[in-house]
C-alpha cells in the first residue's frame, strides 16, 4: 500500500462515500482501499544512504531516494496481497451540524479471488448476517462475475490485459510524482507497535508542477509517515487536506481539514498489508448538500490461499 493509495486513493475513497449519498450507495469495488494501480515488479535496489549531516539532518535527495524505496516495497506488497483472502469491515458515522453522530451503518465483506480478479462478497450488514433475500442477490452478483470471466473471449482478454499493463505503467510514473511533489523532513525515530520507525513529515514543495493528471491533487495535502526502520515498509500515514479539492467542474468538493489515517500490519513474515483506515470527511456533492462523516475500515483474517505455508492472520500477528 501504498504510497499511491495513502496519498490519493484514500481521499478518493472518502469522496466515494459522499458522492454515493446523493443516489444509490457506491458499489463495493468503488470504495475498496487496498486496490491501488500497481507497477510491475522491479529489481530491488539497495537502501539509500541515510547518514545524517553534522546538524542531524538528511538532504532532500536522500529522503526522496528513501521514499522511492518505500514505494518500491509497497508495490511488492500489492502483488503479494493478491495471494490472500481477508475480511473488510467498513463503518460509517454520519454527523449532524454540531458534530454529533446521527446514524451509524456498517458492512462486512469477504475479499476473494475469482480467476485473477479480487472480488468482494458482502456477508453482513450492521454486524448481522445478510437476510436470505439479500444473500441470494449477492450470490447472483458473484455468479455473474464468474460467468463473465469464464466466457471471456480472447479479444476481451487481450484488451483487459492491455488496460492492466497501462495501469501498471501509470502506477510506476505516479511513484516518481510522490517523491517529487513534497519537501521532506526526518523528524526522528519512534516506537510503533514495538518496532522502530522513521518519522517523516511532508509538505507540498513550492513550485512543483505535476506531470500526471492525478498528481494535481498532491499539493492539496500534507502528511506524516511512519516507516519501519528494519524493513523500509510504510507502517502508518496521517494525511490532511489543506485546501479544497474539486472534481468534475465542482460536481464534488472535499473541504480543507478532512483527514485520512492509514495503518498496515506485518502478515506471515513476508508482507505488510492494510490494517486500518480512518477518514474524517467534510464534503459537498453537486453544490447541493454537505456531508460530514467519519469512516472507519478494518482488515483482518488474512489467509494465504496459493501455498501450503503456515498462515498467520492479522489478529494473531505479534504487534
Amino acid at each position: 500500500m501504498r504510497m499511491r493509495v495513502t496519498l490519493l486513493s484514500l481521499v478518493l475513497f472518502a469522496m466515494c462515500f459522499a458522492a454515493g449519498q446523493q443516489s444509490t450507495p457506491p458499489s463495493p469495488q468503488s470504495t475498496r482501499v487496498p486496490s491501488p494501480i500497481t507497477a510491475a515488479p522491479e529489481v530491488s535496489k539497495p537502501l539509500p544512504d541515510l547518514t545524517v549531516d553534522a546538524k542531524g539532518n538528511l538532504s532532500q535527495l536522500q529522503i526522496r531516494a528513501f521514499i522511492r524505496k518505500v514505494a518500491e516495497k509497497d508495490l511488492e506488497n500489492d502483488k503479494k496481497q493478491r495471494d490472500y483472502t481477508y475480511l473488510e469491515r467498513e463503518e460509517e458515522h454520519k454527523m449532524d451540524g454540531k458534530g454529533k453522530v446521527k446514524s451509524t451503518e456498517s458492512h462486512t465483506r469477504e475479499i476473494v479471488m475469482i480467476y485473477d480478479k479480487q472480488v468482494e462478497r458482502l456477508i453482513a450488514k450492521n454486524d448481522k448476517p445478510l437476510s436470505t433475500k439479500d444473500a441470494a442477490k449477492e450470490e447472483e452478483r458473484i455468479q455473474k462475475i464468474i460467468d463473465k470471466r469464464a466466457h471471456e473471449s480472447e479479444e476481451e482478454r487481450k484488451k483487459r490485459l492491455a488496460k492492466e499493463e497501462k495501469d501498471r505503467e501509470e502506477g510506476r510514473k505516479f511513484e516518481t510524482e510522490i517523491a517529487d511533489a513534497y519537501s521532506f523532513r526526518l523528524v526522528g525515530i519512534e516506537q510503533l507497535n514495538g518496532r522502530d520507525a522513521y518519522v517523516v513529515d511532508a509538505d507540498p514543495r513550492p513550485g512543483y508542477q505535476p506531470h500526471l493528471k492525478d498528481a494535481r491533487f498532491l499539493p492539496k495535502f500534507r502528511f506524516r509517515a511512519w516507516i519501519d526502520k528494519a524493513e523500509t515498509q510504510l507502517v502508518k500515514i496521517n494525511a490532511e487536506c489543506i485546501d479544497t479539492i474539486s472534481w468534475g467542474l465542482f460536481l464534488a468538493r472535499l473541504h480543507k481539514g478532512s483527514t485520512v489515517v492509514y495503518e498496515t500490519t506485518r502478515v506471515n513474515d513476508e508482507v505488510w498489508l492494510p490494517k486500518h483506515v480512518a477518514a474524517k470527511v467534510d464534503a459537498r456533492v453537486a453544490l447541493l448538500k454537505n456531508f460530514n462523516m467519519d469512516i472507519d475500515v478494518t482488515y483482518r483474517d488474512y489467509k494465504k490461499f496459493r501455498t501450503d505455508a503456515k498462515i498467520v492472520g492479522v489478529g494473531e500477528v505479534q504487534e
